[in-house]
């Protein structure tokens, strides 16, 4: 049986380039960066060189700051929390604005705030399923609003939103912009002098890097207090010892993903298009979002007829790996945020898979998954019309 990996807005396989370049800061150059003798500096020019490759990776001023993280949940987590102690503790603006497709680590650490005092303000979305700039302009407070936060790239639907023009409206009204980008940075173009964002969350295992590593960019100019306090790592803007390998790692496969970005936008692209073709000639199955406004590698499709882990089920049994959606959320029995604030799963009789391809799929593998996807829509809608 083939095994197809279609899960890649859940994580991405580690580039083998990207392996062998973390494997010597294991057993070889293993010191503590932040020791005085010769195993301690040992690091500190592969450090440099990674860190160089995110500046680049980012288009980021020499000047930003770039945090290393554990991932892009303590990202997320340091930038609303410094924002609450930094102004909305001290009695000035109190409100965060979001929107009600944030990932878990956005919308649950914004709803913990409310709980201490903030203000939360979750925007609608427009017929697209994103946050525009005229919908950001008729919610902000330019008295109240001290931050927006808005995914530059939906986990599910893979849905894109104007970040550029939903940070210029934030800043018109004074408030500061923050962007998880950790579904963007290797499949569209990330650039945060272009955008003007003040906050921007990755995480390297979303761009064929290791897990358990994230960062945080910070533009030049802002500083927030620490989410985790202790030693004077990063400059005292995060504490803890850095993951020397997971860093060497991850900025090695955020240049890679800027190098492969034509073909992500082209091939990738392709092979998406090819599956989503497959998928809407059959019956009562449609695609959400426009193809156009979507990241090159993401489809969420409803079926209907077909119960979502009745289906997740059959694909895996055939060496199908895809999803009904966020892996942070899959065990919640929730309905799917994604489909409740687009409207489309009102309809119990339909459900939401989600597929998510990466530069590592093929041809081959797409077609043997439209092959499986067919008989298993198939073959369960006859065990559902039997009952």
């Amino acid at each position: 049986m083939q095994r197809v990996y279609l899960d890649n807005n859940a994580t991405t396989i580690v580039d083998p380039l990207v392996k062998e370049a973390m494997d010597p800061f294991f057993t070889q150059i293993y010191g503590n960066p932040n020791s005085l003798h010769d195993f301690g500096t040992e690091p500190h020019p592969y450090m440099r060189l990674a860190l160089d490759r995110m500046y680049k990776g980012l288009n980021a001023p020499d000047d930003a700051d770039i945090l290393i993280t554990g991932c892009a949940t303590e990202s997320n987590n340091t930038v609303l929390k410094g924002v609450y102690y930094d102004i909305m503790h001290h009695g000035k603006r109190n409100q965060i604005i979001t929107t009600p497709v944030e990932h878990p680590c956005v919308a649950n650490t914004a709803k913990f705030l409310e709980s201490l005092g903030a203000e939360l303000k979750i925007l609608p979305l427009n017929e697209d399923g994103i946050v525009d700039q005229e919908i950001l302009r008729r919610f902000i407070n330019p008295d109240k609003t001290a931050l927006v936060s808005v995914m530059w790239a939906n986990n599910e639907t893979g849905m894109i939103f104007p970040v550029k023009e939903l940070a210029e409206a934030a800043h018109e009204n004074g408030a500061l912009f923050h962007t998880d980008a950790v579904q963007a940075i290797g499949k569209i173009p990330v650039d945060v002098r272009d955008a003007n964002v003040d906050f921007l969350s990755f995480s390297a295992h979303k761009f064929h890097g290791p897990k358990g590593i994230g960062g945080l960019f910070i533009r030049q100019g802002l500083r927030l207090t620490p989410l985790l306090h202790g030693g004077e790592q990063m400059g005292g803007k995060r504490a803890g010892t850095v993951n020397v390998p997971e860093m060497i790692g991850m900025g090695l496969a955020m240049e890679m993903a800027a190098q492969n970005l034509e073909y992500e936008l082209t091939e990738v692209r392709r092979l998406r298009d090819k599956m989503e073709d497959a998928l809407l000639k059959i019956d009562d199955t449609l695609v959400v979002g426009r193809r156009g406004l979507r990241t090159p590698n993401t489809i969420l499709c409803s079926i209907k007829g077909v119960e979502g882990e009745a289906m997740l089920w059959d694909l895996n049994k055939n060496g199908i790996a895809a999803s009904t959606g966020s892996a942070c959320a899959s065990e919640s029995l929730v309905p799917n945020p994604t489909f409740v604030a687009i409207g489309i799963n009102k309809d119990l009789a339909h459900t939401g898979i989600r597929i998510s391809l990466s530069r590592f799929t093929t041809e081959q593998e797409i077609d043997y998954a439209i092959d499986v996807f067919r008989n298993s829509i198939e073959r369960l809608r006859k065990i559902s019309s039997s009952y």
